[in-house]
């Protein structure tokens, strides 16, 4: 599989269509969501902006930009990350999509479309689809195109996955399905990530051996132990790392929402970082500006998005150019 940073052919993007699962954030989350996609497609990436239906399809088509390409799908949930496919190229640099088991992030959220999107778009792709016998979302894994991946102990091994699975087993079906045969096993993902942690929000490969990480800002930050553990077992396992300072500490009322800048999502030509209205939100694009010295690099507000469960990289899935 290769790294996300591989030049890409597009981008796919999820548009909310369901204001029943965005609650009082579901306009602002299409605009953010709207706004990410044109900021990638005006790059000049192509951007493949999935819509439900004809209201839904309208509402996009007035916040994008016009060089953003509308998909009219049958999807649940934006998170095309989870659902949509994950492909891997050949010793010869040919493109294979490989579809995994979803149960709705263990059961918590299961909608029509969500098991069926990422076959289709890896199909009208033309890409051949290969079904593997375990469950797995994209979000869970990040890797350095080496064959080197991190994921996080409180997903991967959950019992609402793969129950019947050990640990062993399920690094060989990372080798054997994925081509990861080395495992940065982090421990707890962020405090109610509801996808039972997944690293995409916590930690992110920024080049072969090269891992970001999350410093915690503040003396109340909700995450400082998370992120100590996950420094402690990646600098143990061997990698380099790379300090991102974290957002702090967001809250909505009583609720401390997993924010992360991590969750920003690599394009051929730019980096997307979500901000929060948090006051460290300019060091942290900074911060990861500064991975990615090949690239631009831009912060888009991503509050809204993040009350629906998610960020940019999330919503988002990239179709990798075929060779190396």
């Amino acid at each position: 599989m290769p790294p996300e940073w591989h030049k890409q052919e597009w981008l796919w993007i999820g548009f909310p269509h369901d204001e029943s699962e965005w609650g009082g954030a579901f306009a602002r989350a299409q605009e953010q969501l709207a706004a990410f996609a044109s900021a990638v497609a005006d790059s000049g990436q192509e951007v493949r902006l999935l819509v439900r239906d004809a209201a839904n399809e309208a509402r996009a088509r007035a916040l994008v930009s016009a060089a953003v390409k509308l998909e009219r799908r049958v999807y649940g949930d934006v998170w095309l990350r989870d659902t949509g496919p994950l492909v891997v190229l050949d010793g010869a640099g040919h493109a294979r999509a490989m579809r995994f088991g979803f149960n709705g992030w263990g059961g918590k959220y299961l909608m029509a479309g969500d098991q069926t999107i990422g076959a289709e778009l890896a199909r009208d792709a033309g890409l051949e689809v290969q079904s593997c016998d375990w469950i797995l979302e994209g979000g869970a894994l990040d890797g350095d195109g080496t064959g080197l991946v991190a994921t996080t102990g409180q997903c991967l091994l959950n019992p609402n996955r793969n129950p019947q699975l050990s640990r062993e087993a399920i690094e060989q079906r990372l080798a054997r399905d994925l081509g990861h045969d080395r495992v940065l096993w982090l421990g707890d993902g962020l405090l109610n990530d509801h996808t039972d942690g997944h690293v995409d929000n916590l930690a992110r490969f920024v080049a072969p051996n090269v891992l970001a990480l999350p410093v915690a800002s503040g003396a109340d930050d909700p995450n400082a132990q998370v992120y100590a553990d996950a420094r402690a077992r990646a600098l143990d396992f061997g990698v380099e790392l790379r300090d991102v300072p974290s957002p702090g500490r967001m809250a909505s009322g009583d609720f401390i929402e997993p924010a992360s800048y991590m969750n920003f999502a690599i394009t051929s030509q730019l980096v997307v970082v979500p901000t929060f209205g948090s006051p460290h939100d300019a060091e942290g694009v900074a911060a990861v500006a500064a991975l990615f010295p090949d690239r631009a690099t831009i912060g888009l507000p991503g509050d809204a998005v993040l009350a629906g469960g998610g960020g940019f990289h999330c919503a988002s899935q990239q179709m990798p150019t075929a060779g190396f």
